[in-house]
C-alpha cells in the first residue's frame, strides 16, 4: 500500500512539473526543444492521413446508407461485436409491394403482370445493392475503421510518450542551467573567514609590516564549501538525469518515426481498397443498367402486345418464373402465362442472322457471369474469351457472341474487349 501511494505521489508530481514547464512554454518564460524537421513533416502528414481518412469514412457511409438511424444502428452493433441483422433493401422492399398489389388486382390483367415483372426487376436491383454494400464494407470501409482504431491509435499514444520526454527532456535542462547558475554565484563567494577581531591593531614594527598577511589568522568558511560541495553534486545530478532524459528522448523519437513512416504503407493499402471499391462500384452500376434494359425490353414487348389484340401475340408475356410468385393465388395465374410465352419461341438467333453482314470481329474478356434470358442470348462465364461481332441496325449496347457452335446477344457491360 505504501508502494501505491509513494508511486502515485512520485506520479503527481511529475505531472505537475510538466504542465508547469508546458505553460511556462506557452508563455515563452522557458526554452522548448524543438524536433527533427522531417519528425515535424512526418507528424504533418500523418495528421493529415488521419483527419482526411475520418472524412471519406464518414462520407462513405453517408453515401452506402443516407438513413442516420440506419448507420447509428450499426455502430452500435458494431461496438457491442454482434452480427448485423439482414435489412431489406429499399428496392427490395418496393418490388415485394409491387408483388402483393399485382396479387390483389389480379396476375392475369395487364396491369398486375406489368407490376410482376417490375418487382423481379427490383428485386434484381436490391439484390445487387446488398452485394455492393456487402463488398464495400469489406473491402473499404473495413480497413480505413481499422486504421483509425488501431494503427493511428498506436501512433497517437507513442506520440504522447514522445512529449511526455520532451518535455522532462526541456526540464532536466532547467534545473542543469540553475544548478550551474547556483555554482557560479557560490563560487564568487570569499570561503574564508577571520578569526581576530577587526579592530585588531597591528604592531608598527618593521617584522610586523614584513610580515603583513602572515599576521593575518585566516582559515576556509566550512559553510560555504560544504555549500560548494553540495551544488557540485547537484550540478553533476542534475548533468546525469539530462543525459537519461536524452537518451529517452532520442529512443522515443525513433520509434515515434519508425510509426510515422509507416503511414506510406498506409497510403498504399488504402490506394488498393480505393481501386475495390471502384470496382464494386463499376459491377453495382453494370448490373443496374443491365437490369434496367432488360426491363426496359419486357415492358415495350408487353406494351407491343396489348397494341396489337389480334396477333397471335396478344397476351402481355410474362417473363417472370412461376416460383417467383409467393401464395397460392399468385402460383395458378402464373403458370398459363409460362406456358403461352413458352408457346410461342421466336427462332434462334442463329437462323435469324445467319444472311446479316458481320462487321467488326473481335475477341472479347467476359468481366461478369450472366445469365440468358430467352434463346436470343448467350450465357456467359466470367474471364471466358469469346469472339463478338456486331450487325446492321442493332442494338449499340449489345454485340453477337460466338463461343464454338453456341452464338446469341451478349450486353457490352459485361465484356472486355481485346485488340
Amino acid at each position: 500500500m505504501d508502494f501505491n501511494v509513494k508511486k502515485l505521489a512520485s506520479d503527481a508530481g511529475v505531472f505537475f512539473t510538466r504542465a508547469v514547464q508546458f505553460t511556462e512554454e506557452k508563455l515563452g518564460q522557458a526554452e522548448k526543444t524543438e524536433l527533427d524537421p522531417h519528425l515535424e513533416n512526418l507528424i504533418t502528414r500523418a495528421d493529415s492521413t488521419k483527419n482526411w481518412t475520418e472524412k471519406i469514412l464518414k462520407q462513405t457511409e453517408v453515401l452506402l446508407q443516407p438513413n442516420p438511424s440506419a448507420r447509428i444502428e450499426e455502430f452500435i452493433y458494431d461496438k457491442l461485436d454482434k452480427k448485423l441483422p439482414s435489412r431489406t433493401t429499399n428496392a427490395e422492399l418496393l418490388g415485394q409491394y409491387m408483388l402483393d398489389a399485382a396479387i390483389e388486382f389480379g396476375s392475369d390483367t395487364p396491369y398486375g403482370k406489368t407490376l410482376i415483372t417490375v418487382a423481379e426487376y427490383q428485386k434484381r436491383l436490391g439484390g445487387a445493392e446488398r452485394e455492393f454494400l456487402h463488398t464495400s464494407a469489406v473491402t473499404f470501409l473495413s480497413p480505413l475503421r481499422n486504421f483509425l482504431e488501431g494503427d493511428w491509435r498506436t501512433i497517437s499514444k507513442e506520440r504522447r510518450l514522445l512529449e511526455n520526454r520532451r518535455l522532462d527532456l526541456d526540464i532536466c535542462k532547467a534545473r542543469l542551467k540553475k544548478a550551474k547558475l547556483a555554482e557560479a554565484k557560490a563560487a564568487a563567494t570569499p570561503d574564508f573567514q577571520e578569526t581576530r577581531p577587526r579592530n585588531y591593531v597591528l604592531s608598527a614594527s618593521a617584522s610586523a609590516l614584513q610580515s603583513g598577511w602572515e599576521s593575518w589568522d585566516v582559515e576556509p568558511d566550512p559553510v560555504v564549501s560544504e555549500q560548494r560541495k553540495l551544488l557540485s553534486e547537484e550540478v553533476d545530478k542534475a548533468e546525469h538525469e539530462l543525459r537519461v532524459a536524452q537518451t529517452e528522448f532520442d529512443r522515443q523519437a525513433e520509434v515515434t518515426r519508425l510509426l510515422l513512416e509507416g503511414i506510406s504503407s498506409t497510403h498504399l493499402n488504402h490506394l488498393r481498397c480505393l481501386q475495390d471499391f471502384a470496382e464494386a462500384q463499376a459491377t453495382y452500376y453494370a448490373q443496374c443498367h443491365h437490369y434496367m434494359q432488360d426491363l426496359q425490353r419486357e415492358l415495350n414487348r408487353c406494351a407491343n402486345a396489348v397494341s396489337a389484340p389480334h396477333s397471335s401475340a396478344s397476351v402481355c408475356p410474362n417473363p417472370v418464373s412461376p416460383a417467383f410468385l409467393s401464395g397460392p393465388a399468385s402460383s395458378g395465374a402464373a403458370v398459363p402465362a409460362a406456358s403461352s410465352s413458352s408457346s410461342q419461341k421466336p427462332v434462334t438467333l442463329a437462323m435469324e442472322q445467319s444472311q446479316l453482314p458481320v462487321t467488326g470481329a473481335r475477341k472479347a474478356r467476359v468481366l461478369y457471369d450472366y445469365d440468358a434470358h430467352d434463346t436470343s442470348e448467350l450465357s456467359l462465364l466470367a474471364d471466358e474469351l469469346i469472339t463478338v461481332y456486331t450487325v446492321p441496325g442493332m442494338d449499340p449496347d449489345w454485340l453477337i457472341g460466338e463461343r464454338g457452335n453456341e452464338k446469341g446477344k451478349v450486353p457490352v457491360t459485361y465484356l472486355e474487349l481485346l485488340s
